[in-house]
């Protein structure tokens, strides 16, 4: 018999017992679909009994009569996760894959932010742009202000490479907002930490792409523009936690990277032959300041000794974990739980933004495996983050920049294998295709003038390109809007359709932080109950499941 347990597909002899937790991830290929074949059979037999909806939607329904009291706690501290990319396809998605990945079925499985109570929509165009780009929209969710695309830290007056139209035009952000209050602030993300999202936490820059002063013209330079990389050791030098990559964007041109000595294109690219990481260090000697390039000197520290942790892990943006050097590069959890026992030192609380970056980079190229097991990666450390923190005093915060010209379908089975295919061949060209589609992007292939035989190649490869319906070099964002999970004090504020700007101003408010200061006298971050014993205890085993 095969058994739901609290959403796990078990395998049972008659008397109960358990025999196996099937594992679908290393099973060859006619074991698995066997074993698909029996679970749609046994699980469909439960699923037709109305009780088994009734009784779950039921517990669903207790669920959300505890949030009845809304929690006004004030926020002590925020922590912010944006999945760059992830729409709410890929949010869909990721869930099956978790679920396949623990051996269910993968449809009924939870995210951690599925667990979270509040969920509503943002609105993600940029000022000048229906379709955004990771930059304006950064600005709008970490600044409170839209933007230009392709800007950070700039509002709308600014024009994109125009150096001159920068100043005057800043705007800050809300990890500026809670370090000018004396909390911890720190960033955490899977790319360099110059890249667009992190950037626009405390950069002021008229384009994205000016990661060192390598990449800016003479022009920008000569009118006294900073190049990213700069301007995050200068604007704001107390920033607790920085962890990522971008290594090479902070050495003299050609300074030869620590760990790929010799090879050119990791080499340092500054032309100013300013040592920034050097320059923190010593700035930072009698802070307990901390350096590391790799895992094993990152886990070796102790986080009672460490104020100011600076980690820079590649030299551009971090491997996609499916192919991350166990060995010598840290995983987001794990970069995030070192963060949290850092920051959460601080009695006044913390602000920490942490960036599933890379989940971006695989839609870009069309890895869907790539993007996917990056998503899944990041809810892992929403649930750790989760577990260091307190939802009575913890205003934490889940949601993409925006989305991506990918999705799933094709009428396929219940429990059918993420990367897998279709039930049913074309009824145009009578070839199989994948579930996963691409709108546009380098997955379009012609093969002797038609469309690619996908059984003809390796499609759950790692870095399989899913077919596309026009060629471009790189896939495009999506223009719908994205989900805002939220959990904490104020979490009800982020309710129903806004602009994605407003995020910023709700969790500031709720942390007593930036414009909305009024509200805040006689409020206390103290763990006071916001729901009765019974309910809390529902929600504590809510989050733990």
């Amino acid at each position: 018999m095969i058994w739901l347990i609290q959403g796990e597909l078990q395998l049972h002899n008659k008397s109960g017992d358990l025999v196996i937790c099937p594992s679908w991830e290393n099973d060859n290929e006619g074991s698995y679909a066997e074993l698909i074949a029996l679970v749609s059979f046994q699980y469909t037999e439960q699923e037709k009994d109305p009780k088994f909806w009734n009784t779950w939607a039921q517990r669903t329904l207790k669920s959300a009569l505890t949030l009845q009291k809304f929690n006004t706690n004030r926020a002590k501290n925020l922590v912010f996760f944006l999945g760059d990319g992830m729409g709410v396809p890929t949010v869909t998605a990721a869930r099956i894959l978790k679920g396949q990945l623990n051996g269910q079925s993968g449809e009924e499985t939870q995210l951690e932010m599925d667990k979270f109570p509040f969920v509503s929509l943002a609105k993600t165009y940029n000022t000048n742009a229906q379709v955004p780009d990771s930059a304006g929209t950064a600005t709008a969710y970490l600044c409170g202000v839209k933007a230009n695309e392709g800007t950070v830290g700039v509002s709308a007056a600014a024009t994109r490479t125009q150096c001159n139209t920068t100043r005057g035009n800043e705007v800050t952000s809300i990890l500026r907002w809670a370090s000018d209050t004396g909390m911890s602030v720190g960033i955490v993300t899977t790319t360099r930490v110059n890249h667009a999202t992190p950037s626009a936490a405390y950069a002021h820059s008229v384009d994205r792409d000016w990661y060192s002063d390598n990449e800016m013209p003479a022009e920008a330079l000569k009118n006294g523009c900073k190049d990213i990389a700069r301007q995050l050791f200068d604007n704001i030098p107390n920033i607790a936690v920085i962890l990522g990559g971008g290594r090479k964007y902070m050495f003299p041109k050609n300074t030869s990277d620590v760990e790929y000595p010799g090879v050119a294109k990791h080499s340092g690219t500054r032309n100013d032959g300013r040592n920034l990481v050097q320059e923190w260090i010593d700035g930072k000697k009698a802070k307990k300041g901390h350096y590391v390039w790799n895992k094993k000197q990152l886990l070796s520290l102790n986080p009672n000794n460490v104020e100011y942790l600076l980690g820079l892990f590649e030299p551009a943006d971090m491997t996609y974990n499916l192919e991350r050097n166990t060995d010598t590069d840290p995983s987001l959890p794990e970069m995030v739980e070192v963060a949290i026992k850092i920051l959460r030192k601080n009695p006044k609380g913390f602000f920490l933004l942490v960036e599933g970056g890379r989940i971006d980079h695989g839609h870009h190229e069309g890895k869907a495996k790539q993007a996917l097991h990056e998503a899944v990666e990041m809810d892992k450390a929403i649930g750790l983050a989760g577990l260091m923190t307190s939802v009575h005093d913890t205003l934490t915060v889940v949601t993409a920049d925006h989305s991506h010209m990918f999705n799933f379908g094709g009428y396929t089975g219940r429990g059918n294998p993420m990367f897998g295919l279709a039930p049913m061949l074309s009824d145009i060209d009578q070839k199989p295709y994948t579930s996963i589609i691409y709108g546009n992007g380098p997955g379009y292939k012609l093969v002797n003038g038609g469309r690619e035989n996908v059984s003809t190649v390796d499609y759950q490869e790692n870095n399989y390109q899913a077919q596309a319906a026009v060629p471009l070099t790189m896939e495009t964002h999506g223009g719908e809007d994205v989900a805002v999970f939220a959990k904490g004090p104020m979490a009800h504020l982020l309710h129903g359709v806004y602009e994605q700007n407003y995020i910023p101003h709700a969790m500031a408010y709720a942390s007593c932080i930036g414009e909305n200061r009024e509200h805040c006298s006689g409020r206390s971050a103290a763990l006071r109950p916001v729901l009765s014993s019974a309910a809390a205890l529902l929600t504590v085993t809510r989050l733990l499941c």
